[in-house]
C-alpha cells in the first residue's frame, strides 16, 4: 500500500474551477472518486502511470481533466465549470493490480486510498 494525501477541496460557486492535488509516490495506476451524501461512491476519473492514458466518468467530460507529474509525485484533478452536483467529498486512490481500462473504474479495484478533500459547489 501507499500512502495518499489530497488538497485543494473548498467551497467554490457554480461555474468556478478547483484543482484537486494527490501526493502519492511509486508506480501506481492512480484514480478519483467521489461521494456525495446519501450516495455510493462513483468513479471520477483515472490514469495510467505514464499519463498517456486517462479515464473520465461521462458526468465529467468536458469539465474534468486528470493528470500527473511523475517527477512531483502528484496526480492531479482540474475541474472546470464546476455544478452543484458536483459537491462531494473526492477520493485519491492507488492501484498496481489489473488493466488499466474498466478495473481502474471499479473502486474495488484499488488497494490504497487517501483521506478525502471536500469540494462544494454552491448555485
Amino acid at each position: 500500500q501507499v500512502q495518499l494525501v489530497e488538497s485543494g477541496g473548498g467551497l467554490v460557486q457554480a461555474g468556478g474551477s478547483l484543482r484537486l492535488s494527490c501526493a502519492a509516490s511509486g508506480r501506481y495506476y492512480m484514480g478519483w472518486f467521489r461521494q456525495a451524501p446519501g450516495k455510493e461512491r462513483e468513479f471520477v476519473a483515472s490514469i495510467n502511470w505514464n499519463g498517456d492514458r486517462t479515464s473520465l466518468a461521462d458526468s465529467v467530460k468536458g469539465r474534468f481533466t486528470i493528470s500527473r507529474d511523475n517527477a512531483k509525485n502528484t496526480v492531479y484533478l482540474e475541474m472546470n465549470s464546476l455544478k452543484p452536483e458536483d459537491t462531494a467529498v473526492y477520493y485519491c486512490a492507488a492501484t498496481k493490480q489489473g488493466l488499466f481500462g474498466s478495473f481502474t473504474r471499479l473502486a474495488s479495484s484499488y488497494t490504497s486510498w487517501g483521506q478525502g478533500t471536500q469540494v462544494l459547489v454552491s448555485a
